[in-house]
């Protein structure tokens, strides 16, 4: 018999009066309330066991997304001191970088004034040098043209004892043609400079320095040959000192330009280094930040959607409950015969019939009862 009959039967019963002989339907009922209470029963247990199933699933999914939460907190804060780090290397580099250019910078200026400083130097040398070799040759050309001269006789050997000062000597020996008019002029002139430097008559002696002593004119040129070959070996010691002196300037700062540059490329390199890392680190953090923000709302959904499985469940499991009273109720009366007071009961069998086999929640039945 199907439902809709079955009720349509039961309402026909409960209509009217039923005598003794008219028990078998009234049974007929009770059997149908009796199914129905096993298909609610039923219902429940499967209710009960997707619930469980689902609440299971909800608690699983919650703790994956929960640790997986966990785990996007702790990355994202891992690349932002990743990212905060890097930031401060590479500003570190760029400090040092620019630093490490204006040494060398410094360097470079230092060493480019002294390379000029000790061009001028040598240039300077290599004049004197010249200028004190050609004067040195040419009073030791004088001093031995004089002593030859001095060791004849005849009117050019009575001039040059009469001669009262060196100058006077030179001039009888251009005159005599044993010495050019050019080097008599430049030993005048380097006479005249000795005696404004030292103060004295380098160029005129007392007579009797001359008269009778070759030697005299001899010896103030050999003074001169002295002077000059000390001023010689003074310009050659400060030439040397200063090459060696720039030598080693140069040394230090091209060793310092050296390891500047090593120092500067080094840098360079590592703030590439960082830059790739940051980069790298900040496209990450994109990512995580993304899927951690997912993941919380995803979370929070979940809970939502849980939250309101649990509270259908429970307004469910009331309900049969609910129906189950009901139906425990009706079965109670054991006085067949009797008309149904409330129509609790045949409301459920309607709605479960009309709906298709779709649980509904029924009105109270509460105070139920056959009479």
């Amino acid at each position: 018999m199907k439902a809709g009959v079955a009720v349509v039967f039961a309402v026909a019963l409960l209509a009217s009066p039923v005598s003794a002989t008219q028990a078998s339907p009234i049974e007929k009922i009770i059997e149908m309330v009796s199914d129905l209470q096993a298909k609610v029963i039923g219902e429940g247990t499967d209710a009960q066991k997707t619930y469980d199933e689902y609440s299971e699933w909800c608690e699983d999914r919650s703790t994956k997304l929960g640790f997986e939460i966990k785990t996007g907190k702790a990355n994202k804060a891992e690349l932002e001191a990743t990212i905060q780090e890097e930031t401060s290397t590479i500003a570190e580099l760029e400090t040092k970088i620019e630093e490490l250019s204006n040494d060398i910078k410094t360097d470079e200026s230092d060493l480019d004034a002294a390379t000029k400083i000790r061009e001028k130097e040598n240039s300077d040398f290599k004049a004197e040098e010249s200028e004190l070799l050609e004067v040195i040759s040419m009073l030791e050309r004088a001093t031995s043209i004089l002593s030859k001269e001095m060791a004849k006789s005849g009117a050019s050997m009575l001039q040059l004892k009469s001669a009262t000062s060196l100058t006077q000597a030179l001039n009888v020996m251009v005159q005599a043609s044993v010495l050019s008019s050019a080097d008599a002029s430049r030993l005048t002139a380097l006479v005249q400079t000795e005696q404004g430097s030292d103060d004295s008559d380098m160029g005129a002696p007392a007579a009797a320095v001359y008269e009778g002593h070759s030697d005299g004119i001899i010896g103030t040129l050999e003074g001169l040959t002295e002077k000059a070959e000390g001023q010689l070996d003074k310009a050659r010691k400060t030439e040397s000192s200063s090459l060696q002196n720039f030598q080693m300037l140069k040394q230090s700062l091209t060793d310092e330009i050296e390891f500047a540059n090593k120092d500067m490329d080094k840098a360079k390199k590592n703030k590439a280094s960082s830059e790739e890392k940051k980069a790298a680190a900040e496209g990450d953090l994109e990512v995580t930040s993304k899927d951690l923000a997912e993941d919380i709302k995803t979370k929070s959904t979940l809970h939502q959607d849980c939250m309101a499985a649990a509270e259908e469940f429970e307004a469910a499991t009331k309900s049969r409950g609910e129906e189950l009273t009901a139906l425990a109720t009706a079965k109670k009366s054991d006085q067949g015969g009797h008309r149904w007071r409330c129509r609790a009961v045949l409301q459920l069998l309607a709605s479960r019939a009309h709906s298709g086999g779709v649980r509904c929640r029924p009105r109270q039945a509460r105070g139920c009862s056959l009479h």
